[in-house]
């Protein structure tokens, strides 16, 4: 399957997190550290190669096809922040990827854009953003449907949010987050970069 020519400017879309004026843009291409000095808020970005970032075992570190380039938006945030549905939909799939390094608490939403669906994944969440969530429950642009979830269960990171669009219909409540380079071309085509509903976030 491969992403058509597709405009996203027919429709009006609203933040997933209130961001306030000034935030941070990561940079991961040189690795990841936990205990940096680093600005509350920030934005890491889409189709970044971050060699060195990712060492469990999910990731396959020192391979040759390591999944390195990200393939999602990741939106720094404290610990509870609420996290909003871009535009009205549902809920498709929730659950918990446990794994060290993985998302921890996960969402999956599903949006009609004209006529194809296009879905999202949330992840990172504090697991109570589970809760009462059932496939098929109706949500609203700018609806509160989850929480930014702590270290201890969100997959072991600082706290922030992972955002990822999908034209593919995910068959469990996971998508592949970071790919390695020989898949980079087949994933963005699937996975559409996120500032296509969340707006310029970064230049």
């Amino acid at each position: 399957m491969s992403q058509e020519p597709f405009n996203f400017s027919s429709f009006t879309f609203g933040p997933v997190i209130d961001l306030p004026q000034e935030y941070e843009i990561f940079d991961f291409t040189q690795g990841y550290d936990p205990n940096r000095e680093r600005m509350t808020y920030g934005i890491g970005k889409y189709d970044e190669n971050r060699v060195g970032m990712y060492t469990t075992d999910q990731f396959s570190p020192g391979a040759q096809d390591a999944r390195t380039i990200h393939i999602g938006i990741d939106i720094a945030a404290p610990v509870e922040t609420p996290v909003m549905s871009f535009y009205d939909g549902e809920i498709y799939l929730t659950g918990i990827n446990g794994a060290v390094g993985d998302y921890g608490g996960t969402l999956i939403t599903k949006h009609r854009l004209g006529d194809r669906d296009l879905y999202a994944l949330f992840g990172h969440l504090a697991h109570r953003s589970l809760e009462g969530k059932q496939s098929g429950q109706k949500i609203k642009k700018g609806e509160i449907i989850a929480f930014v979830g702590a270290p201890a269960e969100n997959g072991g990171w600082n706290p922030h949010l992972h955002f990822q669009l999908s034209w593919r219909q995910p068959e469990v409540c996971d998508l592949p987050g970071t790919v390695s380079l020989k898949d980079r071309d087949e994933a963005l085509r699937l996975y559409p970069d996120p500032r296509l509903v969340l707006g310029p976030l970064y230049r």
